[in-house]
């Protein structure tokens, strides 16, 4: 307090100072505006005015949500799963550089497919790289088939393909048709996917099973080990699995940094689909389209016999040009849809027989038919047989029939018991031999070379 006393005379005299000054500033402040406004107004002129003749062009934009014309580019966009990074990518990548014709028939062959691929992903909103793994399952041929019975593009094999809804019956395999066996493998996907929480893990489950890689998971987590991909015991054929998926994708990404040349695909649909509401002929199909059967074949190749059933509406899948084409066809044609009729086998009556009847190889008659060759085949049994007045002409025979083969009986080992077979029986091993039933399992799913 003593010392705010001492000081308080000089603290009232600074106040009183400073405010004389600031009011003698603000006083000649005023006078300079004041007197510089005259000079101002004196100084001022009008602003001239121009008219424009036409409107100016308007500024370029950019739709930044427009879709690119290459469905390359879209894959690419569409990107999503973490990268792998090992030296396994890079042999993998080294395997498909120096093997410039087999990428271009695998592409070329995906031309048909890639796209229904990528928009069913997209409704999804799965990772738009999952377009690419079907050039690792089958090299993006429907008709692929494993010596473990995996079949079609995605490679099914009958139990899991019965899981996922894909009919498998004496007219067809869905398990090779394009749109229902593509709907199926996105299915299991998206559920391998929730249940281990990483794409890498989904695919090892893809190709090994969800079992066997929960399995590996526990048995590293049981001795403190980490659990990703790469850490886990698999077998070879998963360990390269999907190392061959990102180094596809690291070349379908920059593919001029690998000096590899990739022909646009248009970014719209290749196919649709029409219903069919009678029994047709594959070749009459086909011709009605003005198609190749071989080119009608690669879009329905779930069909196992030379006929389309109809069954409370059948479809058939046709590229997108020729739809009007083969409605407009089908309107004017006036002959039978079907060259093809149900034959009952008579009371001793072979199948030699029946087959010099109509103008078949008792080997075509029996692959038509789909009867192997343990098959007991008599009397009241019916046929498929060519109708009558029509020879069976290779146009009408030629269709993605699969192929019959014997099938040996192998005598049983005295002292074991034996194998179950199927997905089951796989399982069962796995858990007695994890390293032999995974080979079994992931073979299922090895691409043919072509």
């Amino acid at each position: 307090m003593f010392t705010l006393k001492t000081a308080l005379p000089g603290i009232l005299a600074c106040l009183f100072f400073c405010q004389f000054s600031a009011i003698a500033a603000a006083e000649e402040g005023d006078s300079t505006v004041a007197a510089a406004v005259p000079t101002q107004a004196a100084s001022y002129e009008p602003v001239r005015t121009i008219e424009l003749k036409e409107d100016p062009p308007p500024l370029a934009t950019i739709d930044l949500t427009l879709p690119p014309d290459d469905l390359w580019d879209r894959i690419r966009h569409g990107f999503g799963m973490p990268n792998l990074d090992s030296p396994l990518v890079q042999q993998q990548q080294a395997w498909y550089l120096a093997r410039p014709d087999y990428l271009r028939r695998v592409v070329d062959r995906s031309r048909r497919y890639m796209h229904h691929i990528v928009e069913e992903l997209e409704k999804r909103g799965m990772p738009t790289e999952l377009a690419l793994l079907p050039i690792v399952e089958s090299a993006y041929n429907p008709m692929a088939y494993s010596r473990a019975h995996a079949s079609g593009m995605w490679q099914f094999i009958p139990s899991t393909g019965k899981t996922y809804q894909l009919d498998q019956n004496w007219w067809m395999d869905q398990r090779r048709d394009i749109i229902a066996s593509t709907s199926a493998a996105l299915d299991y996907l998206q559920s391998i996917y929730e249940m281990h929480g990483d794409w890498h893990l989904a695919l090892a489950s893809y190709n090994w099973g969800e079992n066997a890689v929960a399995r590996a998971i526990n048995k590293n987590m049981a001795k403190g080990l980490p659990t990703d991909y790469l850490s886990l015991t698999m077998p070879n054929e998963t360990r390269w699995y999907v190392p061959k998926l990102q180094a596809l994708k690291n070349i379908i990404a920059q593919p001029g940094l690998f000096n590899v040349s990739l022909d646009p695909i248009p970014n719209k649909p290749y196919f649709q689909t029409v219903e069919v509401s009678a029994h047709m002929d594959v070749a009459i199909a086909a011709r009605l389209a003005e198609m190749t059967i071989e080119e009608f074949l690669a879009l329905n190749p779930a069909f196992n016999r030379p006929v389309i059933p109809d069954k409370g509406g059948a479809n058939i899948v046709l590229p997108a040009e020729k739809v009007d084409v083969f409605l407009s066809n089908l309107e004017a044609y006036n002959k039978p849809l079907t060259n093809w009729q149900a034959y009952t086998i008579k009371k001793g009556e072979s199948l030699a027989a029946v087959a010099n009847k109509h103008g078949l190889t008792v080997a075509r008659l029996r692959q038509v038919n789909g009867i192997s060759a343990r098959m007991r085949i008599g009397p009241g049994h019916t046929l498929l047989v060519p109708a009558k007045g029509e020879p069976g002409a290779d146009n009408l025979l030629k269709v993605n029939l699969p192929v019959v083969k014997p099938s040996v009986r192998k005598a049983p080992i005295r002292g074991k018991k034996k194998m179950a077979t199927g997905k089951r029986g796989q399982k069962n091993a796995a858990k007695k031999k994890p390293g032999a039933a995974a080979k079994n399992v992931a073979a299922k799913r090895r691409p043919p070379r072509n």
